[in-house]
């Protein structure tokens, strides 16, 4: 089964990564479990996700406030990558196909070498004083795409540390970075030049990874290049953002 981790995008323990492990079902639970929620809304043993043959499910264990799957009440189901899943006042995100450096492990931290692991390349290189690395050519982008007359498009920022901003095209393609591009994030686990995305007509947009170091994330699932359709989403970082696409 590809690897998954769980990111939590909004709570006390916003930023956290929790990694699934296949052979061993994640309890969520304010009291007891592998991942601990200092939170009253949460039961002391509130859900477990587990790894079954059909993907991940994750499963209410009579808690008093119930569990939210993309805004719906469940008992027990099959969730999807980039599934929101809301447990008291947390909100966590099921992304698949994790890079290894990038999660903890439930109840454990990272060794002190991983602490680093998203000191992102450009920033190894320049410690080394190394020169700038050569470009593939599949990285190089047209400066000059126009998007289409009459279509608007935009991407708000729904988790991570810029969330509320909304960054409005005015070409056909716009690099999403840290602190730079046309979508600039504070995000220290974005890449400078992390992903670009590119409108060539309403049904014509897609989504590429420049060689970031933390991966480029389409609906919770790793992608080197994706297409997007409006109210996708994209996950670089931390942060997670949304597509919208209108005439």
């Amino acid at each position: 089964m590809a690897g998954a981790f769980l990111k939590v995008v909004r709570g006390a323990r916003q930023g956290l990564n929790i990694r699934l492990d296949p052979d061993k079902p994640l309890i969520i639970g304010r009291k007891r479990g592998d991942l601990l929620l200092d939170d009253p809304m949460v039961s002391s043993t509130h859900a477990r996700i587990a790894a079954r043959e059909e993907g991940w499910v994750i499963e209410d264990l009579g808690s008093t406030n119930g569990t939210m799957v993309d805004g719906r009440l469940v008992r027990e189901t099959l969730l999807r990558p980039g599934a929101e899943i809301t447990v008291g006042n947390t909100h966590m995100v099921l992304f698949v196909g994790l890079a290894e450096a990038g999660a903890e492990r439930p109840g454990g931290g990272r060794p002190a070498q991983e602490e680093i692991a998203w000191l992102l390349d450009e920033e190894l290189e320049e410690l080394r004083g190394s020169p700038d690395r050569t470009r593939n050519a599949a990285d190089i982008i047209d400066q000059n795409l126009r998007l289409p007359p009459g279509l608007h498009a935009m991407v708000e920022v729904v988790a991570g540390q810029d969330a509320g901003k909304v960054f409005r095209f005015t070409r056909g393609q716009v690099t999403v970075g840290r602190k730079q591009g046309e979508v600039p994030l504070g995000d220290l686990e974005v890449s400078r030049r992390h992903a670009v995305i590119e409108v060539f007509g309403r049904e014509m947009v897609f989504l590429r990874d420049l060689g970031s170091t933390n991966g480029t994330y389409h609906n919770g699932r790793r992608v080197s290049v994706a297409r997007l359709r409006s109210g996708d989403t994209v996950g670089v970082g931390r942060t997670v953002l949304k597509l919208r696409l209108n005439r």
